[in-house]
């Protein structure tokens, strides 16, 4: 493995974000570990988590100026860090994210910070894809911006889980909509993470079951 996904899953599981035991999905499924960006909870954190967003950015974007994309929630401070770092490496990219309910009143509307001109491309960056709910949400609600179009998304982690065919849930959304779907680490390299140690044996059993079930054919 990759010494920086090493040291991603090592980061998010010392931040908290990386859990293991009984959760349920915003797909409604029954997992055996979560992936929650709602627990980076200070400054270092999310400054290390936007550098390894960052990283990725480079690696599959290249220099190219983009607008970044943080959904309400979670994706708020994962776009606000991962501007942060692409500009300290010399990339000055804009920001926006939305609001839940749409506002009346003052500058109204339903986004805010930077608002995409036509001809630009958006970044959608995200904490995690299960099954693909978060990401056509986000779609409908840039769907009302015209004459830019998605570019890409990146999420912490791709689950390799099946969406409403036996793809996975990332393949899906590519194909739906026209853009690749990065992520920094997948499940296996999790699962090779933990195998590392004998005591994490209950933990990688009950991924590899879960994954017989739910896991994506391709």
């Amino acid at each position: 493995m990759e010494s920086y996904k090493r040291e991603f899953i090592q980061f998010l599981e010392g931040a908290g974000v990386l859990k293991f035991g009984d959760f349920t999905a915003k797909s409604g499924r029954k997992i055996p570990y979560f992936i929650n960006a709602g627990d980076i909870k200070t400054g270092d954190q999310i400054s290390k988590l936007g550098e390894f967003y960052a990283k990725a950015y480079f690696e599959k974007v290249g220099n190219k100026k983009t607008v970044l994309y943080g959904p309400a929630y979670k994706g708020i401070p994962i776009a606000v860090s991962v501007a942060v770092a692409l500009s300290k490496e010399g990339l000055d990219v804009p920001f926006f994210f939305n609001r839940k309910e749409e506002k009346d009143h003052g500058e109204g509307g339903v986004f805010v910070g930077y608002k995409p001109q036509a001809g630009e491309e958006i970044v959608i960056v995200e904490d995690v894809i299960t099954a693909g709910t978060a990401i056509r949400e986000s779609m409908a609600i840039l769907s009302s911006l015209k004459d830019t179009k998605v570019a890409a998304t990146f999420v912490m982690v791709d689950r390799k889980e099946k969406g409403q065919t036996e793809k996975s849930a990332m393949a899906e959304v590519g194909e739906e909509f026209g853009f690749p779907v990065y992520s920094v680490v997948d499940v296996y390299d999790i699962i090779e993470y933990l195998e590392e140690k004998p005591e994490n044996k209950e933990n990688v059993d009950r991924i590899k079951a879960y994954l017989e079930i739910n896991g994506a054919k391709a």
